[in-house]
């Protein structure tokens, strides 16, 4: 099953059920006016459907991808100052020079923080309640991504390898941190 079918499933009972909602709020009030469930703020609720889905020009950092997806974790470096990016990106914000290499990051690193997450964005709602955590790699830069653990073992400080996995039910390559064992 694709990204657009697990997607179009999750709208619809998503829809559904927000539809019914703002029909009975018109029905009660006259007004689609309602609360905000994280900090109760009045949202106005517009009943028109917007699908979104962002294509992004890649062509400078591909090897990124293209080494995602034989399994290792690249970043880029400037020639000029040093300065490592993840993730990658072809423009050095420090001194200003383009085209910087690729290279190989260690993907070793320790857990600076982590939060479980419960209330999810809706195009992660298919997935149960999971962890992201940011690590500090050997390499001196921080990192973002999910954490493959039980909440009980996961302490701040522990040492994490980056481990690249293919996403399912999407089926694309992402990484995420693993507990050295």
């Amino acid at each position: 099953m694709g990204v657009t079918e697990i997607r179009g499933k999750q709208f619809n009972e998503i829809d559904k059920k927000a539809l019914e909602q703002i029909d009975l709020l018109i029905k009660n009030s006259g007004m689609p006016i309602m609360r905000d469930l994280k900090n109760t703020n009045l949202l106005w609720v517009d009943v028109r459907e917007l699908t979104q889905r962002f294509m992004i020009p890649i062509g400078r950092i591909y090897k990124f991808f293209d080494q995602l997806s034989k399994g290792k974790i690249v970043g880029t470096k400037c020639p000029k100052c040093g300065s490592i990016y993840f993730p990658p990106q072809d423009d050095c914000t420090k001194c200003k020079v383009s085209g910087l290499d690729t290279i190989e990051l260690s993907g070793e690193g320790e857990l600076l923080t982590y939060t479980i997450i419960t209330v999810k964005p809706v195009s992660f709602m298919h997935y149960q309640d999971y962890i992201v955590g940011i690590a500090r790699l050997k390499e001196g830069i921080n990192i973002l991504a999910w954490v493959n653990e039980k909440p009980e073992d996961i302490k701040v400080g522990m040492k994490v390898k980056v481990n690249i996995v293919r996403r399912e039910p999407e089926g694309y390559f992402i990484y995420e941190l693993r507990k050295v064992q």
